[in-house]
């Protein structure tokens, strides 16, 4: 059985849904990030973590793809175009949004308080803003980023833009990334997952 360590609150989350998704089964270790029970896992103490046959994977996505390959998944094949149009989404989702939600947050309460610059924070609202305009143009025509097939990067995305609502970016409050948030969180996974999260 899986071991997954991390609390429902942050990046875990993703996990959790894609688990969900396929129908997996873990245990889990409330394990918050930065504390001794995370870094017993991982030296930088972020979560999730995740232990497999004795051997423990770090990185939300990198633990998401690996379940999906191993299961055959919301996933499409390695070494398919469509996989490696997949991972574009997932790099692209990575670099333009969740790095801009982890720098925002860094300057509002991660660092140490004189070393936050908490003026950045309007300049990455409006970068987050023009990238998810440049995310609309690559979308197509849905219901998922490619296409009929849900998979791992709407994972990533939902939860981006999840995050943003909560560190109040600017979100569109109509289009198609809208529409596509409504189609995502009304899956029966994340409604099970986020039951685990809102307890």
């Amino acid at each position: 059985m899986y071991q997954l360590i991390g609390t429902p609150t942050n990046r875990t989350f993703r996990v959790m849904w894609a688990m969900a998704e396929m129908e997996l089964e873990y245990t889990q270790i409330q394990a918050s990030p930065g504390s001794d029970a995370a870094r017993e896992f991982n030296p930088s103490g972020k979560v999730p973590a995740l232990v497999v046959e004795g051997q423990t994977i770090i990185d939300s996505v990198a633990i998401m793809q690996f379940l999906a390959d191993k299961h055959g998944k919301i996933t499409f094949p390695a070494g398919s175009i469509e996989r490696a149009q997949q991972d574009s989404f997932t790099q692209l989702l990575n670099d333009d949004l969740d790095a801009i939600l982890w720098c925002a947050a860094r300057h509002s309460f991660i660092l140490p308080k004189e070393k936050r610059v908490p003026e950045v924070k309007e300049t990455l609202n409006w970068e987050f803003t023009r990238n998810l305009g440049i995310l609309e143009k690559r979308m197509g025509d849905g219901p998922y980023l490619m296409g009929e097939k849900f998979t791992v990067p709407d994972i990533v995305l939902t939860h981006c833009l999840g995050w943003a609502r909560v560190a109040k970016f600017d979100l569109p409050s109509e289009g198609p990334i809208k529409d596509y948030i409504r189609r995502t969180i009304a899956r029966p996974a994340y409604i099970a997952a986020n039951a685990l999260r809102t307890g």
